[in-house]
């Protein structure tokens, strides 16, 4: 089946679906036209599906380091396998960075010590929060995919397009 063009060229078109999937997956709705939305729900169930194979696939490993007083250490450490490396290298390839944001009640330290580890929030966030949800949803039903839902607002003011407001369920 052919994409659809959305009246524009190649990388114009490119650029614009993958920032629309970068920000339903870190803000979970997005307001876009039906068209638009089609063609980021396509995209989007395609990487949260990627995502939901291999988010329980990890590997504990011994790791030896040393303290601040040079005392080697032992310490397990969680590493992705193999087939989850790949899978977010995939997700990573596709997905824009979004930076993360300091909360307003949150202080320097706290924000500097959540963030510390993360490199890539965006995809840490469909890793470990958005596809383990949709994994038990799928094991409760019996069922994958519709992992979205489009809602439709009515007609743009100015063109007449039909709006809809495009969500993660």
């Amino acid at each position: 089946m052919a994409n659809r063009k959305l009246g524009r060229p190649t990388d114009q078109r490119m650029a614009l679906l993958r920032n629309q999937v970068t920000n339903l997956i870190w803000y979970g709705r997005i307001e876009t036209t039906v068209a638009r939305a089609k063609e980021v729900r396509s995209l989007a169930e395609r990487l949260i599906t990627v995502a939901i194979r291999e988010c329980d696939n990890t590997i504990e490993v011994k790791k030896e380091s040393k303290n601040e007083k040079q005392q080697i250490v032992m310490l397990d450490v969680v590493n992705d396998a193999p087939g989850r490396l790949a899978a977010r290298r995939h997700v990573m390839r596709y997905l824009y960075e979004i930076p993360a944001v300091q909360g307003k009640d949150e202080d320097k330290e706290d924000f500097q010590e959540r963030v510390k580890n993360v490199k890539h929030p965006v995809v840490e966030k469909l890793f470990r929060e958005i596809a383990p949800k949709y994994k038990k949803r799928a094991a409760e039903k019996g069922q994958g995919g519709g992992y979205t839902r489009i809602v439709r607002k009515g007609p743009r003011r100015g063109d007449a397009a039909e709006m809809v407001v495009l969500e993660l369920v």
